[in-house]
């Protein structure tokens, strides 16, 4: 089979990740090539985030994880749930919340997505909340966990979608489909990497027989590590060339959080 050339790290065409009620994109619709011109005559910006006061106070537009706090010591704040929030997600975060500080830690969170039938390693749950906040605090508000539970949402679907037979597991091919879906132009190579480490069946890379696939949970945290690092590396490729320079700090400061969560 041909591997399609969509560029790598291209949007898929859907709102951004988080925001509440928001329609998942035309399933195996092709995603729009990297750094292409945007619809129409100007670019969407995304909604500044405005003051409020208290943990469960005016909401704001959730962030995404391609948007983290202009201000790092925002994230220390406590935040808001976006406006439209599901009432029932919002005392699911208040009952983890038992010290009413604005915040849940790892733990925390871990359990409260087990109450919506999405169990977690305690890695993934730490992927998540450096993804949506970019700082190592392991400490999310009521906006992050909004956004966080919008995205699980969202990737769950495609999971379903691209598991074709149903079984519970993605393939190599699958997995593919779904990168694509998501956006994200994966080589064969990467492809090969990534279902060898997240293939339960296999022992972390060794060969078996059987076919190599993913399950669920790990299916999220292929995603957060491949979205991660995308858009990291997009930061530095100013000219959309799909080539980058780092330093060697700078190289070490964007691969070790993915890889120590």
């Amino acid at each position: 089979m041909s591997y399609p050339n969509y560029g790598y790290g291209a949007p898929p065409a859907q709102p951004p990740f988080g925001a509440p009620n928001a329609p998942y994109a035309p399933y195996g619709a092709p995603a729009a090539p990297y750094g292409a011109a945007p619809v129409g005559d100007k670019p969407h910006k995304p909604p500044k985030d405005q003051a409020g006061a208290g943990a469960y106070g005016a909401a704001v537009p959730p962030p995404t994880a391609s948007m983290p706090f202009a201000n790092p010591f925002a994230a220390l704040m406590p935040s808001q749930f976006p406006p439209g929030t599901d009432p029932n997600l919002v005392s699911c975060f208040q009952m983890a919340d038992q010290d009413r500080s604005g915040f849940i830690d790892d733990k925390e969170l871990q359990r409260a997505l087990s109450t919506y039938n999405q169990s977690f390693s305690i890695r993934t749950v730490h992927l998540l909340m450096y993804m949506f906040t970019y700082i190592n605090t392991r400490k999310i508000g009521p906006k992050e966990f909004t956004s966080v539970f919008y995205s699980l949402q969202n990737w769950r679907a495609i999971f379903e979608r691209f598991d074709r037979d149903r079984s519970g597991k993605i393939d190599a091919n699958e997995l593919r489909d779904a990168l694509l879906n998501l956006g994200f132009a994966v080589s064969p190579m990467v492809l090969d990497l990534l279902v060898s480490k997240y293939d339960k069946s296999s022992g972390g890379g060794k060969a078996t027989a059987a076919i190599k696939a993913i399950e669920y949970d790990n299916f999220i945290e292929c995603c957060l590590i491949v979205k991660g690092l995308t858009e990291k590396f997009k930061e530095r490729d100013t000219m959309y060339s799909g080539s980058a320079s780092f330093t060697y700090d700078g190289f070490m400061l964007t691969v070790l959080p993915f890889l120590i969560a």
